[in-house]
């Protein structure tokens, strides 16, 4: 594997040693609703679908559980190349935190279109195998929206909605919500699905075609913000969902999501990329 870009922040805020993960995982996660994997919570999944453990794996649930928790400290802390491998080492269980490791990481760090495009590829295929295998854990869809979504704007969103890629985000959006309607990051995303869709093909097409509206757009967005109302991304994107329904006639609007987004403090190495993008913004 090709040895990914550092973080370019100091990560000591960010660094969730022993029993810290635990203690502020309902902040860290307030957002994907991700479940702490606990042993207990291991050995459940397990026996429920045991082909979502490694090939490797002998039956120590308590090993794998800590292997998993140690994936989620790398990404918390911005390791997010060490986070995807740690995760891969625990099988299909670890999903989440290598698909959202990998889809961070290329939507901030990648420095050129082709590394980005394979780690979203790469999260795209892992995700498909998690919805197979674990389909009723709502980040196995919300996550396969996530970097197909990412993918899409970078090959243009014209191209993916010719492609049919509009379809397929929509209905994993819909399952993540099904099985978590509290999925804050999933009305986000489903927010600027509706945004960008209206955006590329106009108010009556993209009604007509893909069942986007500017009403869904904001009642998505609203009930994000309503969810997390101190998460950066739910601010910055709702800014981003106003300015492509509206552009300049509500630009004040997504000017003050971006400066209350700059002014928050992050939880971790996401939400401190999320806030420099606010910045960048801004200036």
């Amino acid at each position: 594997m090709t040895q990914w870009n550092d973080f370019p922040h100091n990560n000591a805020a960010f660094v969730f040693k022993g029993d810290r993960l635990q203690a502020a995982w309902s902040k860290l996660h307030r957002g994907d609703c991700v479940e702490f994997p606990s042993t207990e919570w291991v050995q459940e999944t397990l026996e429920q679908t045991p082909a979502a453990a490694p090939t490797s794996f002998a039956g120590d649930f308590e090993a794998l559980a800590e292997t998993l928790q140690d994936a989620w400290r790398c990404f918390h802390a911005g390791d997010f190349q060490k986070a995807t491998r740690q995760a891969d080492k625990c099988g299909h269980l670890a999903h989440a935190p290598a698909n959202k490791a990998t889809g961070i990481y290329a939507t901030y760090l990648a420095t050129d279109e082709a590394a980005q495009q394979a780690c979203y590829l790469a999260a795209i295929e892992r995700a498909e195998r998690a919805i197979e295998l674990l389909p009723d854990d709502p980040n196995s869809h919300y996550f396969y929206a996530f970097n197909l979504g990412r993918y899409s704007q970078s090959i243009s969103v014209v191209k993916a909605l010719s492609q049919g890629v509009g379809g397929k985000i929509h209905t994993a959006l819909h399952n993540t919500l099904e099985l978590q309607p509290n999925h804050a990051e999933a009305h986000t995303a489903l927010g600027m699905y509706h945004a960008e869709i209206i955006d590329k093909v106009g108010k009556m097409l993209g009604k007509m075609t893909y069942g986007a509206s500017a009403d869904q757009a904001l009642k998505h967005f609203e009930r994000a913000l309503a969810l997390t109302p101190d998460s950066p991304i739910a601010h910055i994107e709702y800014g981003n969902g106003l300015y492509l329904l509206y552009a300049d006639d509500r630009l004040d609007e997504v000017t003050d999501l971006y400066v209350k987004a700059s002014e928050l403090q992050p939880m971790d190495a996401m939400e401190k990329l999320d806030i420099e993008a606010a910045v960048a913004e801004l200036e």
